[in-house]
């Protein structure tokens, strides 16, 4: 959650500062984490799993803080949940493709507001994800299940290009 807090997802790369635009960034850092750990043992897929509902269970709390009305909170919690395994099944299809940068950044072009318009912020995102993706390759299962401790840091957003 703190690395989908960096203002310059929003200042540099043009993500809109709102729930939808927040929602993106936390999804677009959690599928190179979700991707790596549903491909591994039980014991990986399982905490896949608690991170997912570790996505829903905020989501809900962050909607109840800014006040959105109780009728409506779980409506707007399933379709958070259905847009996590949607973007992740679509980023991970895109990563897969032959010309992966360029596939992704049409994807986040596609589900992260702000970055519709600004085909260079979108490939830069893109190029972030797949560092971030390699690497994750590179942890081992045993030190990527230790905790947030082991997760990269060598993937620094400051370094991709800024957007004019």
């Amino acid at each position: 959650m703190a690395q989908a807090r960096q203002p310059a997802f929003f200042t540099r790369y043009g993500v809109v500062d709102s729930p939808e635009g927040r929602t993106g960034v936390i999804i677009l850092l959690l599928f190179p984490l979700l991707d790596r750990l549903q491909g591994g043992a039980t014991r990986a897929r399982r905490v896949a799993r608690f991170l997912c509902e570790t996505f829903v269970t905020d989501i809900d709390d962050c909607l109840r803080e800014m006040g959105v009305g109780d009728l409506s909170v779980p409506k707007k919690v399933k379709r958070a949940a259905q847009a996590l395994g949607e973007r992740c099944l679509a980023y991970r299809r895109a990563a897969g493709a032959p010309e992966p940068t360029k596939a992704l950044a049409h994807e986040l072009a596609t589900s992260i507001p702000g970055l519709e318009d600004d085909p260079r912020a979108a490939e830069a995102l893109a190029c972030y994800t797949l560092g971030l993706a390699a690497d994750l390759d590179e942890v081992s299962p045993e030190a990527l299940l230790s905790g947030p401790a082991a997760l990269p840091q060598s993937v620094d957003l400051a370094k991709f290009a800024p957007r004019h």
